[in-house]
């Protein structure tokens, strides 16, 4: 359980927390010209404090919830009340404040009983929705788990029986499918919508078009949306039920599940439900298909189309449901057997569009995503550069937009494979735009910066810290203007998500700089991470005070990590994790050094000379390294690391020796 700061031990007291089975190392490079990218690390983290607390004053009532005083009309909205906290926890894990993390529970609970209120959950899961939003709204509840498995098991665990267990109804272990696309605790709730038709409005029509395009209309019309039998039972009867391509994303909430309890069943539904689909991409000449009957057929319900399911390839989001989707559960399948081919199916379908893309300005695509690219492209709309179709119907692939980082990054982070690599810097080499770019915007996935640390880690932007934490900087500051803005406005439906557009909480650059990792896969996805950390004295997850961390290269023969503690009398003590779930083994360490105090001079000198700085190695063998860092000391590691050499788990390194002993840390199964 963690420790709040009035559990904080007394320095002296540090050494006896320390797990024994970790390795130590002590830094004794002084710190004289604390580096700009440390102090601007520190600086964000104090800067976050405050802006959650603003948040949660103007924006929350007393017991978490949201000040919202309206109704819920239609399925749409609950993802919309847990998006807004869900990087909360993660801040938490990251080095935030003690009290983030209670706070972030105060949220969960007040939020679901909330939702439970209007009608949006039973027995506190979804009644029944896509897994495009499911996912989001579970992500604050992953996070939760990583922080607090204890305290959060009992949930996670139940949730995901939901789908493990076919007598819940979600799952069909005959034919390997989820039986419908809005799934979850209730049962009767069945279909895609409440009455007659499907509640679709004009602008969203007019932006992604017609679910079912290829069907004529009806005699009689046309008819206005509120009536029109494409929506309706044509809808309700072809894609309402049965498999699609976005219930991928459940495998996340399932593999959490399997992190907690280390149960084989939870495993093998990953290894039997994300299989069924992988068997279907092959089919399918490699790329994943989007629906699957109740028959388990690829098309039984829409004449032998692959495409044209739900949140599938037609409509309304193409590959940026699919393929986040598909990439969630095959790291799950990767996570849980060892065997990266299960990747095989994101990779031979990203490759397939890459194949298919084109050169052009923004402005020249057919994007039905406009807004997201504005911010993200500025005035590079304007600059040719390679475009992927996102969607496909009967007259072909359309719906072009930017090759869009997170899902190859993903890949490559998971594989460090040189042919995932390969895949990135071709798509950047091919990039009309430098991926050394760095505008202030935030994305509602907290992400969209991975270009530009995919060309820090490459070595051609030592620049890109500072940067990226100023960027962070601006969004946070930003979002105090838009709270002060908003904090007083009687929320309309209509208008919830500017909840999130107001969540000041930022931490892409954080995870990217610290942990080694791209932010999480928004669509459920759980936490990639070369490196976490652990505050020995506090004895919680995170960075203590003070101390700030850079991952300067995230290969396994050299995962590059500086720690320095910028504090002028405190010493701290880190404890450096291998991996986002202590998966990794540290083989050994190299890490920099400083015998000779000569430096500070005589008595009577008016300056110091340069330190001479030399470099030990010591073997390590472990999840876990600790780090002991003197007041105003610098240690730069470079980790030799064995990907996937233990099975994932929320452990942590003050449990019990014998939760880490070797039989207890395994084998990946």
């Amino acid at each position: 359980m963690p420790f709040s700061s009035s559990d904080r031990v007394s320095g002296e007291d540090a050494a006896d927390l320390v797990p024994p089975t970790a390795p130590e190392v002590q830094a004794r490079v002084p710190v004289l010209e604390p580096p700009g990218w440390a102090l601007a690390q520190r600086s964000l983290f104090d800067l976050l404090d405050h802006a959650w607390r603003r948040f949660a004053r103007d924006f929350t009532g007393p017991d978490g919830r949201l000040n919202y005083t309206g109704s819920l009309t239609s399925r749409d909205g609950a993802d919309d009340f847990y998006e807004v906290f869900f990087n909360w926890p993660q801040l938490y894990l990251l080095g935030g404040a003690d009290d983030l993390l209670p706070a972030s529970e105060k949220h969960w609970e007040g939020v679901t009983r909330q939702l439970t209120e209007l009608g949006m959950l039973r027995d506190e899961y979804e009644r029944g929705y896509d897994w495009f939003h499911q996912g989001e709204s579970l992500l604050l509840l992953y996070f939760l788990c990583m922080a607090a498995p204890d305290r959060w098991s009992e949930r996670a665990l139940r949730f995901a029986e939901l789908f493990v267990d076919p007598a819940h109804g979600n799952y069909d272990p005959d034919h390997r499918v989820i039986t419908r696309p809005h799934n979850g605790s209730d049962p009767d709730r069945t279909g895609l919508f409440d009455g007659d038709v499907y509640p679709w409005l004009q602008k969203e029509a007019d932006t992604y078009g017609f679910p079912l395009e290829w069907i004529p209309e009806a005699d009689g019309g046309p008819y206005p949306l509120s009536a029109d039998p494409r929506l309706g039972a044509q809808m309700r009867d072809r894609t309402g039920v049965g498999d699609t391509a976005v219930n991928l994303a459940a495998a996340g909430l399932v593999l959490n599940a399997w992190i907690l309890s280390g149960e084989d069943r939870y495993r093998d539904w990953i290894v039997e439900y994300v299989g069924a689909w992988r068997e279907r991409t092959e089919a399918n000449g490699g790329l994943v298909p989007d629906n699957v009957g109740p028959d388990g057929v690829v098309g039984s319900l829409l004449e032998g189309r692959w495409y044209g399911g739900h949140y599938g390839w037609s409509w309304p989001h193409g590959w940026h449901s699919v393929g986040h989707a598909a990439c969630v559960a095959a790291l799950a399948a990767a996570t849980v057997t060892g065997d990266d081919d299960h990747l095989t199916m994101v990779a031979s379908s990203l490759d397939f569009l890459i194949e298919r893309g084109k050169v052009m300005p923004h402005t020249e695509a057919d994007s039905s995503l406009p807004s997201k690219w504005a911010a993200e492209l500025g005035p590079d709309a304007h600059t040719p550069t390679p475009h992927l179709p996102f969607r496909h119907n009967d007259a072909g692939w359309f719906d072009y937009n930017p090759a869009t980082p997170p899902v190859p990054v993903a890949l490559w982070h998971h594989t460090a494979s040189a042919s995932d690599r390969a895949r990135l810097e071709a798509l950047r080499e091919a990039d009309g735009i430098d991926w050394r770019t760095v505008r202030p915007f935030r994305a509602k996935e907290e992400s969209g910066h991975e270009k530009a640390w995919f060309a820090f880690l490459a070595g051609d932007d030592p620049g890109y810290p500072e940067r990226i934490l100023a960027t962070a900087q601006a969004q946070i500051r930003h979002r105090l203007r838009r709270i002060d803005r908003y904090r007083d406005l009687d929320v309309p439906e209509a208008d919830i998500h500017v909840w999130q557009q107001c969540n000041p909480v930022a931490t892409e650059a954080l995870v990217q700089l610290t942990w080694g990792g791209p932010q999480v896969l928004y669509q459920g996805g759980l936490q990639q991470a070369r490196l976490r950390y652990h505050d020995a004295e506090a004895r919680r997850a995170g960075l203590p005070p003070d101390v700030a961390a850079l991952v300067t290269s995230i290969d396994p023969e050299a995962t590059t990590v500086e720690l320095v503690n910028l504090s002028p009398e405190a010493e701290r003590t880190v404890i450096v994790q291998a991996g986002a779930f202590a998966e990794h083994t540290i083989a050994a360490v190299r890490y920099t050094t400083c015998q000779d105090d000569s430096w500070i001079g005589d008595m009577y000198d008016y300056g110091h000379t340069e330190p001479v700085v030399s470099e030990a190695e010591t073997s390590c063998d472990s999840s876990f390294l600790t780090v002991r860092l003197p007041a105003s000391t610098r240690i730069r590691l470079v980790l030799r690391l064995r990907l996937r050499t233990g099975t994932p788990s929320y452990r942590t390194p003050f449990d019990t020796p014998a939760d880490l002993s070797p039989a207890a840390e395994g084998e990946t199964a």
